[in-house]
């Protein structure tokens, strides 16, 4: 089983890239939030990988920069519903901190700007997530009236400015690629307005 590949980037397409390591080429599925922290193609990435088989599909990888956001992705494909697509959704929607906030809060709505992710689904997850730990980092949702999270998770600046660019109509893939590539160029510390700013650069270019 792969647990993780480090090579060469030689592609990136709209929910999957190809990883070039030592001549072979592993063709890796990711979520919009991970392809557009991506780096340039020809430079080196390292991803975590999760392996997946289905009758349909055969064998599939899934990739992310991050183990927190594999650990996540484990947990919520463990949810009778939610299968890897819908598990990538989330995921661009709510990094694991924000994931955890939302259902310390019992946050239904936010847990549905999914794509692919209805109400019942949402509330399914809410409900299924609440004392499981979230990420590699042991980051574990709260339960009842207890603590909201491990880690307190600040608001999102990336989900703010996504949904300010699909209220000008942007297409959401377009709009998250567009916000990450922002937050690459003025940092975490920017502030929304001059990410909705650079997004929109982004977009014309």
């Amino acid at each position: 089983m792969i647990g993780r590949l480090r090579g060469v980037l030689a592609e990136v397409e709209l929910d999957h890239c190809l990883i070039d390591c030592m001549g072979v080429g592993y063709v890796v599925a990711c979520g919009a939030r991970t392809l557009g922290r991506m780096p340039a193609p020809g430079d080196e990435v390292t991803l975590h990988i999760e392996s997946s088989w289905s009758a349909e599909n055969g064998p599939r990888l899934y990739g992310f920069l991050t183990r927190d956001d594999r650990g996540a992705f484990t947990t919520l494909t463990g949810i009778q519903g939610v299968g890897p697509k819908a598990a990538l959704s989330v995921l661009d929607v709510l990094p694991p901190g924000d994931l955890a906030a939302a259902v310390a809060r019992e946050d239904k709505a936010a847990v549905a700007r999914a794509n692919g992710v209805g109400p019942k689904l949402a509330l399914r997850i809410v409900t299924e997530l609440k004392g499981k730990p979230l990420g590699a980092g042991g980051l574990t949702v709260g339960t009842g009236s207890g603590p909201v999270a491990a880690t307190p998770a600040a608001p999102s600046l990336t989900g703010e400015a996504v949904a300010a660019l699909l209220g000008l109509g942007v297409v959401e893939v377009n709009a998250r690629r567009a916000v990450d590539q922002a937050l690459i160029r003025l940092g975490e510390g920017a502030e929304l307005s001059a990410i909705i700013r650079a997004a929109l650069q982004e977009l014309g270019r």
